[in-house]
């Protein structure tokens, strides 16, 4: 991805902050900016549970996607930052936080 498109990419998701956080059932989010071994990013969100990941992926996700979200000049929607996405869902089977002191 070009130097100019990161930037782009990473404004957008900057200035979606509260899009995502409001949602019931939604716990953490992690854009993560690729360093090395692919120019992908990787956007990490955490969910209470697959129901309500799903309840936002229908609801206030698919309606920013379509048309909900701000417009660029004239109205117009503004061109793609980036082209492609891939949803991998994953179950947590082991998990450890710090010790606490």
């Amino acid at each position: 991805m070009p130097a100019e498109q990161r930037e782009v990419l990473e404004k957008r998701f900057g200035a979606r902050a509260g899009a995502v956080e409001n949602s019931d059932g939604f716990e953490w989010f992690e854009l993560l900016r690729p360093v090395e071994g692919t120019d992908q990013y990787l956007v990490y969100t955490r969910w209470r549970s697959e129901e309500d990941f799903q309840a936002w992926m229908e609801g206030p996700m698919k309606a920013a996607h379509q048309g909900g979200g701000a417009g660029g000049e004239g109205g117009e929607r503004p061109k793609p930052a980036a082209t492609g996405s891939t949803v991998w869902s994953f179950e947590v089977v082991q998990q450890a936080g710090p010790k606490q002191g």
